[in-house]
């Protein structure tokens, strides 16, 4: 995996860390940016890892799609798949002229790539490996104790999984 090209979304770090949330969450399964950049080596069944708001390898993605389009062009199931915002597209298209004039890179008729790609691994950074991603599984240490869950926004993201070899150290605290 060390020999995968990466990146992070977004330009800050606190995009980066949003648009990666949306990706693992799943809602988050395309990207685009100004043609003016050119191809990024990008090509279909490319992985590549995804980076956090601080620069840690979070996830690899694979391409599955890309295509070469006018700025206006880009279509309301483009936009959906982005996963950002209400997933219109009148939403993308503000964010996105924003985001582009922002950069300096934004102009009526530009031509943006825009990608397609799936979520293959997450990396779990507590663990520092990857986890490949299943469909059911359960967050339970072997032992079948729960391990406390998250809490606010992040409860919705993080899909329960088996994480094989990990100990069951029982209960904290003396309760």
């Amino acid at each position: 995996m060390t020999d995968l090209e990466s990146f992070a979304f977004g330009d800050s770090p606190a995009l980066a860390d949003e648009l990666l949330t949306l990706v693992l969450a799943g809602k988050k399964t395309a990207t685009c940016w100004p043609a003016s950049e050119g191809g990024k080596g990008v090509k279909i069944g490319k992985r590549w890892i995804v980076k956090d708001g601080q620069g840690r390898a979070r996830a690899v993605v694979e391409t599955v799609e890309l295509t070469r389009r006018r700025f206006k062009e880009v279509d309301a199931a483009f936009a959906f798949d982005e996963g950002e915002g209400d997933r219109s597209l009148g939403w993308w298209r503000r964010a996105h002229t924003n985001y582009f004039t922002r950069r300096g890179e934004f102009a009526p008729g530009m031509e943006v790539y825009c990608e397609r790609f799936r979520l293959v691994e997450v990396i779990d950074a507590k663990w520092r490996r990857a986890v490949p991603l299943t469909r059911r599984a359960t967050l339970l240490p072997p032992c079948g104790r729960r391990w406390p869950a998250p809490a606010g926004r992040m409860r919705a993201l993080f899909t329960p999984r088996r994480i094989p070899g990990a100990k069951c150290l029982g209960r904290r605290g003396g309760r």
